[in-house]
């Protein structure tokens, strides 16, 4: 990046292409800085972690990753994997399995997994995706109403329970402000203004909120001064400490009981699980986030660059307070649209978090956690494509309309990881079914007249590939031939692949075959498949087995076996 911008300066139309990127980066951070506040509070830590994620996250991968137009930082796909490691480690568990998932995602970059996505079936990513949105919009409720909950725990069902329950406690001054605030992102986008709606959403919000209650004594709401605090060398603020991003060991931070966490083989152990998650989700989006930013910039990103880069960035993060970061997909789409064609929009937006943290934090304490709702319902429905979730339902075949429903309903009942799981789990065993379906092993209609072939003489033909879901199928159709023929061939030319299973099945036919003085001819088998054969054993063996490249060169070589 350093020498593509070195070049730049002696090229007087590269000043243009700098410029705009200063400015696409501009925008993005505008976008970015109310965002990023509100995922980390949606993760259950206070709201500076999610801006020193954007930061450090943000310049980090932008320098190290394989795309030159993703912005990364918290985005909302991770809330409900996050949400549940800090109700159970706190803060420095958080952090640590972070830690632990950006030496994963560094590790399956080296193993060049970066064309992941493309194993990901379409109705299993739509599935959790959707899931995902429905639990983040289900869980702003609390706030959204101002509804008193003293502790919302357990699973989804538990917690959809405890809000019903806590309905009665509705105060209008939260839902006011919440419905302003989500009234404000729905219209100002028809408005075709360049202004982001999210800062003109919480603007207006936060200057109501402060309004109303300079009127009138009897309304308040909660604000994010009012719901968090902090504590600098001795000095204690509410809202957002107005200082750069320290270093700081993640095992010296708080568990869930306020002490600190420390380090151990067994906390290792325990968060494992949930670093193979972050860092699993964190793949799919970066790369799904970076072939979306291809289509819309027209660049190629390279994906193994870009998983080692959000390692990096992940890796580097929680020693300065950062959560768990991937590429974000609307804010990439914003910055390309705003001009953004380098690393550096991605660098300014991450300075200009950094300069808001300092000259701003006072303002931002202001902002109600009624708005900050309103705005991650708004980024709930956005991610969770409901259009493309109806679409597939209507147009999918039955067993991808399955694979859908079960990953959506998966991902609000239980987690992510169980859904995807049990999605690619599902999708792999339907693929199987209908590819078992597809491969046929057939007798072959031949008139033994014009070839001078005597009757006793049959030819199966065996189309597309044979693995374990068709061996057995092949098998069980050759080991029942009628006793008086006395040779089978075996034309493979369809033949794709070849798996252990099938090398297996065909020992088994072959000893079949031979014990029933059988004798076989495999015809027309690609080379690298006979090389997997003959290391198996089944070699060319006088009047038993043999091998031909035409059907004629078979029914030859079928005559002289006779």
């Amino acid at each position: 990046m350093f020498s593509a911008l070195k070049k730049s300066l002696h090229n007087p139309l590269s000043y243009t292409e700098i410029g705009a990127n200063i400015l696409a980066g501009l925008t993005v951070g505008v976008i970015a800085l109310p965002l990023s506040m509100a995922l980390a509070i949606a993760s259950g830590v206070s709201p500076q972690h999610g801006l020193y994620t954007a930061i450090i996250a943000g310049i980090v991968i932008a320098l190290t990753g394989g795309s030159k137009v993703n912005i990364s930082g918290p985005t909302a796909a991770f809330v409900v994997i996050l949400l549940p490691i800090v109700q159970e480690f706190g803060l420095g568990g958080l952090l640590i399995s972070g830690f632990m998932a950006g030496i994963i995602l560094v590790l399956m970059g080296i193993s060049k997994l970066g064309k992941l996505i493309e194993i990901v079936p379409y109705p299993v990513t739509v599935g959790f995706t959707t899931g995902i949105g429905v639990v983040i919009a289900t869980f702003q409720l609390q706030d959204f109403f101002g509804l008193t909950i003293p502790s919302i725990e357990g699973h989804y069902l538990d917690k959809l329970i405890t809000i019903i329950h806590a309905l009665p406690s509705i105060r209008w001054q939260e839902t006011f402000i919440a419905s302003i605030t989500l009234a404000t992102l729905l219209l100002w986008p028809k408005l075709r203004s360049k202004i982001p709606a999210h800062l003109i959403a919480l603007l207006l919000g936060s200057f109501s909120a402060w309004l109303l209650s300079t009127l009138s004594t009897d309304f308040s709401v909660a604000t994010i001064g009012t719901r968090f605090h902090y504590e600098i060398n001795a000095i204690k603020g509410d809202g957002i400490p107005p200082a750069l991003p320290a270093f700081q060991w993640p095992w010296h931070l708080p568990d869930a009981d306020g002490k600190p966490i420390g380090l151990s083989f067994e906390l290792i152990r325990l968060l494992l699980p949930s670093a193979i998650t972050i860092a699993i989700l964190g793949a799919l989006e970066s790369l799904l986030c970076a072939v979306v930013a291809d289509g819309m910039s027209g660049k190629k990103h390279h994906p193994n660059d870009e998983l080692i880069g959000q390692g990096i960035g992940n890796m580097l993060a929680p020693f300065f307070g950062g959560i768990p970061a991937t590429a974000a997909i609307a804010r990439t789409a914003t910055n390309i649209k705003s001009g953004g064609t380098l690393p550096l929009s991605s660098i300014v937006h991450s300075l200009f978090i950094l300069i808001a943290i300092l000259a701003l934090s006072p303002l931002l304490s202001y902002i109600p956690m009624a708005s900050m709702a309103a705005l991650l319902i708004m980024v709930a429905w956005n991610m969770s494509e409901i259009k493309y979730f109806i679409r597939t339902l209507n147009i999918a075949p039955k067993d991808d309309i399955i694979v859908l429903i079960i990953c959506f309903l998966l991902t609000i009942l239980f987690d992510m990881t169980i859904a995807v799981a049990v999605g690619m789990g599902l999708a792999a065993i339907l693929f199987i079914h209908k590819s078992i379906h597809l491969s046929e092993i057939t007798l072959r209609e031949t008139d033994h007249n014009s070839y001078d072939l005597p009757n006793n003489i049959a030819v199966y033909d065996i189309n597309g590939p044979l693995f374990f879901g068709t061996a057995q199928k092949a098998l069980k159709t050759l080991s029942a031939v009628t006793p008086d023929i006395r040779v089978i061939i075996l034309d493979m030319s369809e033949v794709t692949m070849l798996d252990v299973s099938a090398i297996i099945a065909m020992e088994s036919i072959a000893e079949i075959l031979s014990n029933n003085h059988i004798a076989l001819i495999i015809n027309n088998l690609q080379p690298r498949m006979i090389l997997k054969l003959r290391r198996a054993g089944i070699r060319n063996k006088a009047g038993k087995i043999g091998y031909a490249r035409s059907l004629s060169d078979s029914f030859s070589k079928a005559k002289t076996m006779l």
